[in-house]
């Protein structure tokens, strides 16, 4: 079977990555930037600091940061509106899965028009996004190279999952300098995230040989280093590899898509406002142990590496080294701590089975089992 590899033109890694960046941003000839970004990053003058670098290479540039976590169609409406009032010719995303997300679905929506809903599902555009720079501060969505933009529809208390090869940004940028501020929760909320991505990749009925070995060596990095990047946040070498390690995540799934605990999570983010990757963290060992039936010799590989690069992994399978690793960084252990009710599940189910993400995952489950595992995930035994 053919497969297609996404992934944006050019990606810029490692130490120094932003300055390097810049030439490359310049070389576009373009003179106005908008750069959507949140509200924290615009107090701490991350924002500024971009624009003035961009000021540098001869760019204009105003600034959105009206991104809010989970950002919703409201936020991409009101990125539309500054867009088209500055006059910007291109759109820089700074921040997060939230920042460029919003970034993504207002560039959509400015080359092709309608609203952001006309979006929602596979390939719905039918040109190319207004260009589109990615700018990346945390490690775990991978957000800045991928295909998948997810939007709640706050009218309707859900995720809209946008997946389409034109929201892909122009350019990807990690520089781990930009990830040492990140606080402990982001940086295992995001870790956990990318081993998410990763994980659902591997088992995934879309995988091939280029995305399984894009997930294996993300797995391995995640396993070694995200302790240490929660524990240690200045401990560059771990801010650097976990960088490394959610970009390969999103090549895998960028390509291979996800499962069910992304379609999961993603109702979970709609309904109560929760942050993804903590969601993602909760349902993985839930829904990996409902996956056992039909992919229980690729669960075991991925056991096998989370066990190999982290020694306080040792002698655990699978699911419990899952569960192990996420009670290290700090992810809380039920939906329940959370605030999620049960009487939501039926609904929850509802929605989740809709969401392209759950169509590869490797086994495909009805309502009454996409409930069990919410409960499973409500209240661990």
């Amino acid at each position: 079977m053919a497969t297609q590899f996404f992934m944006p033109v050019q990606n810029i890694l490692g130490a120094g990555a932003l300055a390097e960046a810049m030439d490359v941003i310049a070389a576009l000839g373009l003179k106005k930037a908008l750069i959507i970004t949140d509200a924290g990053l615009s107090k701490l003058g991350v924002a500024e600091q971009i624009g003035s670098l961009l000021k540098g290479k001869g760019i204009d540039y105003a600034v959105f940061d009206k991104a809010q976590p989970n950002p919703t169609v409201s936020n991409v409406n009101a990125g539309l509106e500054q867009l088209k009032n500055s006059g910007a010719e291109f759109i820089v995303s700074l921040g997060g899965g939230s920042s460029h997300d919003c970034a993504k679905a207002v560039a959509i929506v400015a080359a092709n028009g309608g609203k952001i809903e006309d979006y929602e599902g596979l390939n719905k555009a039918k040109k190319p996004q207004l260009p589109l720079i990615s700018i990346n501060t945390t490690a775990g969505t991978a957000s800045e190279m991928t295909r998948f933009a997810v939007i709640t529809d706050e009218s309707r208390h859900v995720k809209m999952a946008i997946v389409d090869k034109n929201v892909t940004p122009l350019l990807s940028v990690n520089d781990p300098s930009l990830m040492e501020n990140m606080p402990a929760p982001l940086t295992a909320a995001t870790g956990m995230d990318a081993l998410t991505h990763a994980v659902e990749a591997y088992v995934s009925t879309g995988a091939s040989p280029i995305t399984d070995a894009c997930a294996v060596k993300a797995i391995e990095l995640i396993a070694r280093y995200l302790p240490t990047a929660v524990h240690e946040p200045k401990n560059k070498e771990a801010r650097e590899q976990m960088a490394y390690a959610q970009f390969l995540a999103g090549m895998a799934f960028n390509n291979a898509s996800l499962g069910y605990v992304h379609a999961m999570a993603h109702q979970l983010g709609g309904f109560y406002d929760l942050p993804h990757g903590v969601c993602n963290a909760l349902l993985l060992p839930h829904v990996e142990r409902f996956n056992q039936q039909a992919a229980k010799e690729r669960l075991d590989e991925i056991g096998q590496i989370l066990t190999k690069n982290n020694k306080d992994l040792a002698g655990l399978d699978v699911i419990d080294a899952i569960t192990k690793l996420a009670g290290i960084v700090g992810i809380p252990k039920s939906l329940k701590e959370l605030g999620v009710k049960e009487e939501d599940f039926d609904v929850l189910a509802d929605n989740a089975l809709k969401d392209v993400c759950g169509f590869t995952n490797p086994i495909q489950a009805d309502k009454q089992q996409i409930i069990g595992i919410f409960k499973a995930a409500f209240d661990p035994a």
